[in-house]
């Protein structure tokens, strides 16, 4: 009965919440489920997430014990046990394009093409293909605000790795629009939940809306739509705003202390000069550097879990449907001495030598990311979405284009999905696959639940057998 309400009154699934400066999507709601048919323009949407992880894994603490429903999660993956009946972990899977060429760079430009990039330390730049997310957002990324979201916690890599004369741009990029054109990830939170969830209006009226809250710049035509509304509609739309709420005021208190990052463009660094005065106004600094120093250096688990609420914000609100975070750029130097025992960089760690103490440090990094994977999955289960959650109807994948990061091993790559159950996904499961098998079959496959139409992909023509 506390639906009746918002039975009889039906919505369109493609409805906003508007203000000056502010056009806010909504989730799911009851008041939309007569219009969401199975296979109709209305129904719940399949979402792809493709979580980066660079410079390998300790290989002897990665795969599973056992395979099929039966297995035993590994000491690396055992902070997912909690979500263990909605993982999907593959064995095996290789991309053979990146066999050739040294180093990390031709494993990371051709995680999702599975395509060779080609060898150059100059601007001529090219993948051989478009990443399998792209191809998504070409066909399911239209009816969003974005075709596709990439993040990430690091700006573009520069200059030439003089050890493998490529150019170290090929770190930085996972997603490429076409084989020449890869898309930079947006390293600011504040830019990135502009782009969501701020709309562009007219200088006057844009300056007086970056100051307030964009939950502020709706709450009108909140009220009015709540008024309208079932009570399990009021709880979702409640439960919605203040997701946004916590993302803001937690953006707003360490904006401060993160660059910009060279791989932004003009005007978003125009805005984020903006950002910046707003930001010394409220502090009431007598000085750029006052403020600086007033406030400690931005925390790296802080910014990356920001980064995969914002995700978890865009597929809620189907703002996207289509993203990528990249943890770090691949060859990252990251010094991850906040770890206890960890004492150095991701990459020269991952250059263990079989060194017991630099293989520890170098397995607790791994540790680490899969913590931050599963944060992610804790946030999409929690949300609840038509006939099951958020995580149900994703495809939450996590992996890294090396085995190894001492021997840049190529084969038998580490890759998780999580989710997916609601497109067809068989979860719950460690599958093992003869060596040599296509990790673009995966992609092929993930594709396919996702009802992206894709003949090809590197060198896979089939979709991968096993996982649903």
């Amino acid at each position: 009965m506390a639906n009746i309400q918002s039975q009889k009154w039906l919505m369109p699934r493609r409805a906003f919440l508007r203000g000056t400066g502010a056009t806010l999507a909504l989730p799911f709601l009851d008041a939309m489920r007569p219009l969401m048919a199975a296979g109709s323009p209305g129904s719940i949407p399949i979402r792809i997430a493709l979580l980066y992880m660079p410079n390998g894994v300790r290989a002897d603490r990665w795969t599973p014990d056992g395979k099929g429903k039966g297995f035993k999660l590994s000491p690396i993956l055992s902070p997912l046990e909690k979500h263990r009946e909605d993982l999907l972990i593959l064995t095996g899977l290789q991309n053979k394009a990146s066999f050739t060429g040294d180093g990390h760079y031709v494993k990371t430009g051709g995680w999702l093409t599975g395509t060779t990039i080609t060898k150059t330390t100059g601007s001529d730049i090219a993948a051989g293909g478009v990443s399998m997310d792209q191809i998504a957002a070409q066909q399911i990324g239209r009816d969003t605000k974005l075709p596709s979201l990439e993040l990430g916690t690091e700006p573009v890599a520069t200059g030439i790795d003089t050890n493998v004369n490529y150019t170290r741009l090929y770190a930085s990029h996972i997603s490429w629009k076409t084989s020449t054109v890869p898309l930079p990830c947006e390293i600011n939170p504040r830019v990135a939940f502009d782009r969501l969830f701020r709309s562009r209006s007219k200088d006057g009226e844009k300056q007086a809306a970056d100051d307030k809250s964009v939950l502020d710049l709706v709450s009108t035509d909140a009220k009015r739509l709540q008024s309208k509304l079932g009570q399990a509609d009021k709880h979702k739309l409640e439960q919605y705003l203040e997701s946004i709420r916590e993302v803001e005021r937690r953006i707003e208190a360490e904006a401060a202390m993160l660059g910009a990052g060279e791989n932004l463009p003009p005007e978003l660094l125009k805005q984020l000069d903006v950002l910046d005065k707003r930001i010394s106004k409220a502090m009431g600094k007598a000085s750029r550097e006052e403020e600086l120093n007033s406030r400690p250096r931005f925390d790296h688990s802080e910014h990356c879990q920001i980064m995969m609420d914002l995700m978890v914000l865009a597929f809620w609100s189907d703002s996207t449907r289509v993203s990528s975070f990249m943890f770090g750029n691949d060859v990252t130097g990251r010094n991850f001495s906040f770890l206890e025992g960890v004492n150095g960089g991701h990459h020269d760690l991952s250059h263990h030598s079989n060194d017991g103490s630099k293989l520890d440090q170098y397995e607790k990094i791994n540790h680490w990311h899969v913590q931050q994977y599963g944060y992610m999955l804790d946030r999409m289960k929690e949300i609840k979405e038509g006939d099951g959650t958020l995580l149900e109807h994703s495809m939450v994948t996590f992996g890294s284009p090396i085995r190894d990061g001492n021997s840049h091993d190529p084969k038998n790559v580490p890759v998780v999905i999580a989710g997916g159950s609601k497109a067809g996904l068989k979860t719950g499961t460690h599958e093992v696959y003869e060596e040599g098998t296509p990790l673009c079959s995966l992609w092929l496959g993930m594709l396919d639940k996702a009802g992206v139409k894709a003949k090809e992909l590197g060198d896979a023509t089939t979709p991968l057998k096993g996982i649903g």
